[in-house]
């Protein structure tokens, strides 16, 4: 009975995730408003000078993916290759569609819709740090948003890294084009060092504890004593992350509230836009239920650790770019946790297309 169809694993913390994320923004600004020296203190430690990677960030998002890593089996990579459709639909959606559309959206609103609220000068600014995170796809916190949809860990991981790849090679030039700034650099160290934290550090510290538990310790003592440790332990870290980001940019948060309101609406567009076109793609497709669901959260989420620190490292830590890029953070994780409950309670609706089609062949 224990194996039967069970209850979602945290269906507690699952169910009021988004009022443990509203707590954590207030818990964060409060940080960062009455302890502004322990809190300056700590944005400052950095994964070597001028790489804008936090370290207690960074540790707590490793903490978030790496029981994620855990789950991966490196023999089944090769199956990937046979089975290219949800990786095609991400990688149209995360690269042609995404910065184009927020692109737009950012322009629309800020430069038309909001322009009795926004000075001319601060729409540009805003507009450039919506493309800034838009340009960058979700690495870190996609593994949480697979979690929570019981996605293919290892399709997961493909998706993600091939998507870094690209990034590697696309993201400052498509800033760089969508801002319209010739001499807009987007600093290689904070890209490259971003890449090596979030995920070579996790994946290679969870390949080889897999390996060595699975040969010392057996593959059911690995799935049903050891995994299980680690479920709690990933939402508190994602909370902890937000209070830490909360925390470091309180001043902004607070002084431009009716920004933050503003800059919502088009994040929050994108986020419905993309993530539904990459599932309803993938759902024509016939591509599996486990591999859609998290390609079309990463098809809608962002890369917010990058987005802030190349805004930051272009336009300032108190400009509009910077402000719109922690706005992603504060909309994205309610937002995409909405976007995982309809994956979740969909899976019917969508499964019935495969199965209907398999009757027929």
């Amino acid at each position: 009975m224990s194996n039967a169809t069970s209850p979602k694993r945290l269906a507690f913390f699952e169910r009021y995730l988004t009022v443990w994320v509203f707590l954590c923004m207030v818990a964060g600004v409060a940080l960062g408003k009455f302890a502004p020296g322990f809190t300056a203190a700590l944005s400052k430690l950095e994964f070597g000078q001028g790489s804008q990677v936090n370290v207690p960030i960074a540790v707590l998002i490793w903490l978030m993916i790496y029981p994620m890593m855990l789950r991966v089996d490196f023999t089944a990579l090769g199956g990937i290759a046979r089975k290219p459709k949800g990786l095609a639909v991400t990688l149209v959606v995360n690269w042609l569609v995404k910065p184009f559309s927020m692109a737009l959206l950012g322009w629309l609103f800020m430069n038309h819709v909001f322009a009795a609220w926004i000075s001319p000068e601060l729409a540009k600014e805003y507009t450039a740090g919506l493309i800034i995170l838009a340009a960058a796809p979700c690495t870190a916190m996609v593994f949480v948003w697979s979690y929570l949809t019981d996605g293919d860990p290892v399709y997961t991981l493909v998706q993600v890294a091939v998507n870094d790849l690209i990034m590697l090679v696309a993201f400052a030039p498509i800033v760089m084009l969508l801002c319209g700034v010739a001499n807009v650099v987007v600093p290689g160290k904070v890209l490259v060092t971003s890449v090596v934290v979030f995920i070579v550090i996790p994946l290679a510290a969870g390949a080889l504890t897999r390996t060595l538990l699975l040969k010392s310790r057996g593959a059911e003592w690995f799935e049903k004593t050891f995994l299980p440790k680690f479920y709690t332990v990933t939402i508190f870290a994602l909370l902890l992350t937000l209070v830490l980001i909360f925390a470091f940019q309180a001043e902004n948060l607070t002084s431009r509230w009716l920004a933050v309101l503003l800059l919502a609406v088009p994040i929050t567009i994108q986020v419905y836009f993309n993530s539904s076109l990459a599932y309803l793609l993938m759902r024509w497709l016939r591509v599996p239920h486990n591999v859609a669901a998290p390609g079309a959260l990463i098809g809608a989420s962002n890369f917010f650790e990058l987005a802030v620190a190349v805004a930051i490292t272009l336009f300032g830590p108190s400009s509009g770019a910077a402000l719109a890029c922690v706005v992603g953070v504060l909309v994205e994780v309610p937002v995409m946790l909405s976007v995982c409950k309809i994956c979740n309670q969909s899976r019917g609706w969508y499964q019935t297309k495969l199965s209907t089609t398999d009757e027929h062949r």
